[in-house]
């Protein structure tokens, strides 16, 4: 009796395990499938050319479409694959804990660098020191100061050039003010 329940317990696992591979399988070659399936579409459609030439987007969005459409079935498959298996729960609880994780880490990683140059825009619109047509030379930049906005100023140089300077580095370099 007792064998009778190991035998029964160890061939629905056997069964649920090679059903969880074929589904992982299937993903896998779906997923491919599919990737490759977007990617040559949006080739067709040029979508990276009119993207460039319309919105100035340089970003190779045929790669990036296809890449996340084939890593979103791969997903899909894993979380069948899991229930299969019966561990759905437990392990999209520690996807999505890694998820969330990993998402702070972008936000921090991105505000990074804009909250000081908006705390140092605040700073500099406020005291005033600093205003549109003002010649200026700082850390080896000579030129005329065209707008100052909240994240960065930009500034004209003698050759023309027009650099974009974050406002955080007007207030942690010295800036000359040249009459």
């Amino acid at each position: 009796m007792v064998l009778e329940a190991i035998t029964s317990k160890v061939s629905t696992l056997s069964v649920n395990l090679i059903g969880a591979l074929v589904i992982l399988l299937l993903g896998i070659v779906i997923g491919r499938f599919i990737g490759k399936l977007i990617k040559k579409v949006l080739k067709e459609v040029e979508i990276n050319k009119i993207l460039k030439e319309e919105a100035g987007v340089k970003v190779p969005i045929e790669e990036v479409v296809s890449s996340l459409a084939k890593y979103l079935i791969y997903f899909i498959a894993v979380i069948f694959a899991l229930d299969q298996i019966g561990l759905t729960t437990t392990v999209l609880n520690i996807i999505l804990g890694v998820f969330l994780l990993i998402i702070v880490v972008f936000i921090i990683l991105a505000f990074k660098d804009f909250i000081p140059n908006l705390i140092s825009g605040l700073f500099i619109h406020q005291k005033r020191g600093l205003k549109d047509g003002d010649k200026i030379s700082m850390d080896g930049i000579n030129g005329i100061i065209e707008h100052i906005s909240i994240i960065e100023t930009r500034i004209k140089t003698k050759n023309g050039d027009i650099i974009f300077v974050p406002n955080s580095m007007l207030t942690k370099h010295k800036v000359i003010k040249k009459k």
